[in-house]
């Protein structure tokens, strides 16, 4: 009896006869390129306080987090003097010329005031000159040594400030680098980055431009990531990839971090025009701005990797004639194991074109060798969409039920242990992408399947080409490899090992280009954008589809009782992968419970009119804690009494009246010439606050307007509710802050003047947290605002 012929559907890529073992060794093999992916990623180990003079050591770091997170140094604060006599005293120490530049410098970036009125600082910049021998330039090593208010900033940034100073100690202990190297220790970085303003705007050092090298933190862990660079940075991304000894970066992280309202004050020193690279930690979000960001959750393996760039990129910057980074476009870049891949940012669409082209060969190849039929084909595109825009939802669904059951990851970056949320959201993308692979498996076929992921993925590399070229590489490599793999796999014998090679290789390169990014990402956008995740991790099994066939129960090809079992097995991967999603979500539920080691986050102010003598309690928690909760009753704008909070709508409570003076307002000077009226006025704070505010009412315009010598972009910062422009100054001295209105005369303008201080504990009423209940991470957390109208 003859044997039936093979169905169009049951027609793969690669169909070895020893499937079960081509299976084994492809998936192996794709496992082993993911652990190597995954070590790459790793933090190196630290290096003891007896490594050699010339190399960094996380340990000797160390000391200096100890010192500089030793409690909370808020810029003005006397614990952040006592922060900058030490750092003082080491780079001097050093034998480094050191300076501390004292003066009021206006904010940078789009963030940092835009909420409560033009924003300026008293800022103590520590800087400190290595000269170098024939200098071309100048290479700028930055970190900011202040706090928030709410937190020692154990990573954020001693653990920056702390590198520098090693990486400045193994410099002087080395020869004398070509170049002048600079390390600037800024203030009032967490306020509004006005010390980094300040510095890049009109310190002598920053006059002629140079290279800046940025560290940061946003977590407690995790590689150090160069996440932003300057415009055109091919020259400065080859440096990069060939002197840092930990090479993690991204041209998409740098294109997404554009098109996000963040700044740094890397943001300040663009907008001086200085090149650079920013890099930063940012898994253990749990911790960042809140109490618990102490020296001693810090990872000494991300110090040592944050230490090891900075100083292998100082000392070849510092060797490097800095007039020949000029480059007229940006590169293309991604790390792999031993590296870090780039090319020309100019290749980019020629690039996603060519794959275009390559998977429509493969497209016309499989219909001309009988393969797939054009409508097999066509079915096959449009149902490779479907996972594409499923995980992500069902990611989005998963975690939104995660938050319901447990409301206060609403207010984290991360949870305090996202690992088993980030694996269920992987497991939850697999079981999208096996049940839609074995309810169209049979119909479609896999070739057919395989094409159509390949042709999504050559698609989203045109349009990334074009919208988001640093991130096109994400889509394109991948589907050209895929589509030369596949022509390859039709140019062999279907059941040999040619094919499974072909294959295997493809996904390999899928899994060297996706996975890191789907491991980035999570702590890069948190758990509340898990779902963009699961869209790579959907993209890779896309990807890798002819390495998923071969693990199908039917891709032998079977018949009769064999074929039947295998449709029985058909669904068991989908199902496996669904339980482990479930059970990963559970264990996570039951592991990250919130107790007094990982307390749940609350947000809470105090703000008081001592000219009304009303009170209120401010929340920004969207849906109260019940320990917020018991200060609230409903929901209420600040704008109209507290003008330098924002014009977000807050939870309110009514709270008793502090014993607790406004700000002063004295008039210095008040003249008209002409049609302009010129009011000189000083505001002194009547106890040590962190701020202090003033705002003016909307029916008076404000033409012109300085603060302590500093002109304020007045247009910028007018508002339309009942106070119009206003300015926010941070650290104050004690002696108050003089500020000058330019206006139309003829007006009696009444000007509203707030201060404020950080801690509730002597407010009347303010119950103490329990253990188990802590600090959202919040400029504004714990504010203790007091303001005053007063009419002239």
């Amino acid at each position: 009896m003859g044997v039936p012929p093979t169905r169009a559907a049951d027609r793969a890529l690669a169909r070895p006869r020893r499937r079960l073992l081509a299976a084994a060794a492809a998936l192996a093999a794709l496992l082993a390129v993911g652990a190597g992916v995954l070590v790459d990623l790793a933090t190196p180990a630290p290096r003891p306080a007896t490594a050699p003079a010339d190399q960094f050591s996380a340990d000797r770091a160390y000391e200096h987090v100890k010192v500089v997170a030793a409690r909370p140094h808020v810029a003005g604060s006397p614990a952040n003097d006592q922060v900058r006599e030490h750092l003082v005293g080491v780079l001097r120490g050093l034998g480094l010329e050191t300076t501390v530049q004292d003066t009021v410098a206006p904010e940078a970036g789009q963030l940092s005031g835009a909420a409560g009125g033009a924003t300026v600082a008293r800022v103590r910049n520590v800087v400190a000159r290595l000269p170098g021998t024939a200098s071309t330039g100048r290479v700028f090593l930055v970190a900011h040594y202040d706090s928030v208010q709410s937190g020692p900033g154990g990573n954020d940034d001693a653990a920056g400030t702390a590198s520098i100073l090693e990486v400045a100690r193994a410099l002087t202990a080395g020869p004398r680098p070509r170049n002048d190297i600079v390390f600037v220790l800024t203030d009032a970085e967490e306020a509004c980055l006005c010390g980094a303003s300040a510095f890049a705007g009109s310190h002598p050092l920053a006059a002629d431009g140079g290279v800046v090298l940025n560290l940061e933190a946003r977590g407690s862990t995790g590689p150090v990531i160069m996440f932003e660079t300057s415009r055109d940075n091919a020259k400065l991304v080859d440096v990069f990839g060939r002197a840092a000894p930990h090479p993690v970066g991204t041209s998409f992280a740098v294109e997404i971090y554009r098109a996000l309202p963040n700044d740094t004050d890397f943001t300040a020193f663009l907008d001086h025009n200085f090149v650079g690279l920013n890099s930063a930690y940012i898994d253990g979000g749990a911790i960042y701005h809140t109490p618990l960001d102490v020296p001693a959750v810090l990872d000494r393996g991300s110090l040592q990797m944050h230490g090891d760039n900075a100083l292998g990129l100082a000392r070849e910057f510092g060797r490097t004639d800095l007039t020949t980074l000029h480059a007229d476009h940006d590169a293309t870049y991604f790390p792999v194991p031993g590296g870090l891949v780039r090319y020309p940012g100019w290749l980019t669409l020629p690039l996603a074109l060519l794959a275009l082209v390559a998977v429509g060969l493969l497209g016309w190849l499989l219909r001309r060798r009988g393969r797939a039929t054009t409508g097999r084909l066509a079915a096959g595109v449009g149902l490779a969409l479907v996972p594409v825009v499923v995980a992500p939802l069902g990611a989005w669904l998963l975690w939104a039920a995660i938050t319901k059951i447990r409301p206060g990851y609403v207010e984290l970056l991360d949870p305090y242990r996202p690992v088993w949320y980030r694996l269920a959201v992987v497991a939850l993308a697999a079981a999208v992408l096996f049940t839609w692979y074995a309810l169209t498996r049979r119909w479609v076929g896999p070739a057919a399947l395989a094409f159509g992921g390949l042709a999504w993925l050559a698609l989203f590399g045109v349009l990334l080409a074009v919208l988001v070229p640093g991130g096109a590489y994400l889509a394109t490599l991948p589907a050209l490899a895929g589509a030369l793999a596949g022509l390859a796999a039709l140019a062999t014998r279907l059941d040999g090992p040619g094919p499974v090679v072909a294959v295997t290789l493809a996904g390999a390169v899928a899994v060297v280009i996706l996975l890191p990014t789907v491991v980035l990402l999570f702590p890069a956008l948190g758990m509340a954008m898990g779902g963009v995740a699961a869209l790579f991790a959907v993209l890779l099994g896309l990807a890798a589809l002819p390495v998923v066939d071969l693990l199908h129960p039917q891709a032998g090809g079977q018949r009769g009782l064999l074929a039947l079992r295998a449709r029985r097995l058909a669904p068991l991967p989908a199902a496996a992968a669904g339980l482990a999603a479930v059970v990963l979500a559970g264990v996570g539920l039951a592991v990250d419970r919130f107790d007094a080691a990982h307390p749940v986050p609350t947000h809470l102010m105090y703000a008081l009119d001592a000219g009304t003598g009303e009170a209120r309690w401010l929340s920004r928690e969207d849906e109260p804690q019940p320990w917020t909760a018991g200060y609230l009753d409903g929901t209420a704008s600040a704008a109209d009494d507290f003008p330098a909070l924002g014009d977000a709508r807050l939870r309110s409570g009514p709270a008793r009246a502090a014993d607790l003076p406004a700000p002063k307002l004295q008039v210095l000077s008040d003249t008209t010439v002409g049609e302009r009226r010129t009011l000189r006025v000083r505001v002194t704070p009547q106890r040590p606050v962190r701020l202090l505010s003033l705002h003016v009412d909307s029916t008076t315009v404000v033409e012109s307007s300085t603060v302590d010598g500093v002109a304020l972009d007045v247009g910028r910062y007018t508002r339309d509710h009942p106070w119009g422009f206003g300015m926010v100054f941070h650290a104050p001295p004690p002696e108050g802050v003089e500020i000058t209105l330019v206006m139309a005369p003829g007006h009696r303008p009444l000007l509203r003047v707030m201060d404020a201080s950080d801690g509730l504990a002597g407010v009347p009423g303010f119950r103490p947290r329990p253990p188990d209940v802590g600090v959202v991470g919040s400029h504004s957390s714990e504010m203790l605002a007091v303001a005053r109208t007063y009419p002239l």
